[in-house]
């Protein structure tokens, strides 16, 4: 088994709000990354089919009872992943056929509440492996529900131990310290863009869990936005006018990537790509976080069992319970 596994992240907009011609363009961004020979492929936070821009650049996405916002949450809906669907088993057989691990930022729809949800694709599994985002961030809480710890779930990889979590979870200490006692050797830190702050906790997460990191982050223009609503040709005109609404002209990026891979002493391994939509490409040495581990260790020798303890309720937490 080789060292040295190679990461790609794929740093190129989504056909925006278009799940079926944003799924078209993933896998072949998918394919082109296991070409240049990559044996992991990553995506930004709910790249398929984008990042809900709206909700921090149109003045009006927060107002109660807006049309276009609640226009644009429902075509959003229409347009998310839904557990075992054509989409996601696209994925899963894709995974399989090239022998790689696929991780892919989704917004997922159960029942009617939307969920930002990060699947997990292997090579050696039926199924992907679900993570949803355990708390909405600030806007978002206007179109994600909360996930719960029965998806604060790993893959097993010939390498060790592949996570990921997304976007702010990275400041969240106990959610930190849960996947780090899962021994990552690589995480997948999700981003809609990576900017100096998400660099710092990208960073600080290497460190702390003395693995590789991969900072996904997304490029998007407003054109790319307006063009990808463009594209499922519908008669939406209140949405419409609230994307038209952000400010900015069409070749204006609103997320400007930002990519890098991290090795486990904090270091880059790539640094951090700005302004231009391409593959991030990273070779992970092993043996830096396996040397790293010898002074600190958050779960092993550097830890006070005997002072701090954590408890991880992964059971899923329905709202309603039906007994015999």
């Amino acid at each position: 088994m080789s060292q040295q596994p190679t990461i790609a992240i794929v740093q190129e907009p989504p056909v925006f709000l278009n799940l079926a011609k944003s799924a078209e363009k993933a896998i072949s961004h998918v394919r082109d990354a296991a070409n240049a020979g990559a044996q992991i492929v990553a995506f930004a936070e709910c790249w398929l089919p984008g990042y809900p821009v709206w909700l921090d650049f149109a003045p009006g996405a927060a107002l109660w009872d807006d049309s276009g916002a609640k226009a644009l949450f429902r075509l959003l809906a229409q347009n998310s992943v839904v557990a075992g669907d054509k989409y996601l088993t696209a994925f899963q057989d894709l995974a399989k056929e090239l022998n790689i691990f696929i991780v892919l930022g989704t917004h997922e729809r159960d029942g009617t509440t939307l969920y930002n949800t990060t699947f997990t694709f292997s090579p050696n599994m039926d199924s992907p492996v679900p993570h949803r985002k355990l708390v909405p961030t600030y806007t978002e809480r206007l179109v994600w529900g909360r996930g719960d710890g029965s998806t604060l779930e790993t893959v097993d990889t010939p390498w060790g131990v592949l996570g990921s979590l997304i976007c702010w979870e990275h400041w969240m200490p106990l959610a930190r310290a849960a996947m780090h006692a899962k021994k990552e050797f690589l995480h997948v830190a999700q981003w809609p863009i990576v900017k100096d702050m998400h660099q710092v906790a990208s960073r600080h997460y290497a460190f702390e869990g003395r693995c590789a990191v991969a900072a996904a982050g997304s490029i998007m223009s407003k054109g790319d936005v307006v063009d990808g609503f463009a594209s499922l040709k519908l008669n939406e005109r209140e949405a419409e006018m609230m994307l038209a609404s952000m400010p900015g002209d069409n070749d204006e990026f609103i997320h400007n990537g930002g990519s890098a891979v991290i090795a486990a002493d904090g270091s880059y391994i790539t640094d951090p790509v700005f302004d231009k939509p391409t593959l991030v490409m990273g070779t992970i040495d092993l043996t830096v976080q396996q040397e790293a581990a010898q002074t600190l260790d958050t779960d092993g020798h550097y830890s006070r069992p005997d002072v701090f303890e954590l408890t991880v309720n992964t059971q899923p937490q329905p709202r309603v319970k039906f007994r015999n």
